[in-house]
């Protein structure tokens, strides 16, 4: 009963206001050219912080389970931080930054670069969000299984990039697709710090969560709720890999312990 309560009723009732005017007025505000633009845009940057959050997450891994060194708990310390700050403060701190009043705003204005209220910001806030989850995902899988692999197929003659792509990859293959998935999520529903460096420019700098946000205060309820239809829909494709990858990545685990 309290499932329903929290999770099935609100779910249903988002569907159900974003199908109140029928199937003709939903499919009508899907096809809007700033529900488009914000649905490309959305996806333009899932797919540009994801493969970069793959990249930095399996390489700090790497590095916090393959070696000892000093500033290793630094290292983690870092690889935490986007999950104790707040996404506004993250925002912010991209607009210190590149904003107009930073040191940096002459130069970037020099080579006509624009990070603040343009694509390049909302890359870089969502990277940010978004960074910790596949490295999270990987660190203990990697600390469980050690390094006796490595230093065999080292021993054998293997080089670096052998190694990983024929001894480390198979091995967390699923906690990486797990952690890939969950990236994913938090970088199509972030709003916080893309709402801070975004400016809301309708039709450039606005993602789904922010087109959602933009009818629902112009009291255009019934489009707001048929985009979120939109972001529900995703969220449960998600959301089904992520069940997936978790039986596989329990059944691997099963399997070497």
């Amino acid at each position: 009963m309290l499932f329903v309560l929290l999770l099935a009723l609100p779910l249903f009732m988002v569907v159900a206001q974003g199908l109140a005017n029928g199937w003709s007025a939903f499919w009508q505000v899907i096809m809007e050219s700033d529900t488009r633009s914000a649905f490309k845009l959305t996806l333009l940057v899932t797919s540009i912080a994801v493969p970069l959050n793959i990249v930095f997450g399996i390489s700090a891994a790497w590095v916090v389970t393959k070696y000892q060194f000093t500033g290793k708990q630094l290292l983690i310390t870092i690889i935490d931080l986007p999950f104790s700050i707040s996404p506004i403060v993250a925002g912010l701190i991209y607009v210190l930054l590149f904003g107009a009043q930073s040191w940096l705003y002459p130069y970037l204005q020099s080579v006509n670069i624009q990070i603040i209220y343009a694509i390049p910001g909302i890359i870089l806030a969502t990277i940010f969000v978004s960074v910790p989850f596949v490295a999270r995902e990987l660190i203990p899988i990697m600390q469980q299984q050690g390094t006796l692999d490595e230093e065999a197929a080292t021993i054998l003659g293997a080089n670096g990039w052998q190694i990983f792509f024929y001894v480390t990859l198979p091995n967390i293959r699923w906690a990486l697709m797990h952690g890939v998935v969950l990236c994913t999520a938090r970088s199509l529903g972030e709003f916080g710090a893309v709402s801070i460096v975004s400016g809301h420019i309708r039709g450039y700098t606005t993602t789904l969560p922010l087109q959602i946000e933009i009818l629902y205060n112009e009291y255009n309820i019934v489009a707001a709720f048929s985009v979120a239809i939109l972001l529900l829909m995703m969220s449960f494709v998600l959301l089904l890999l992520r069940q997936w990858t978790e039986y596989r990545l329990s059944q691997d685990i099963s399997t070497h312990q």
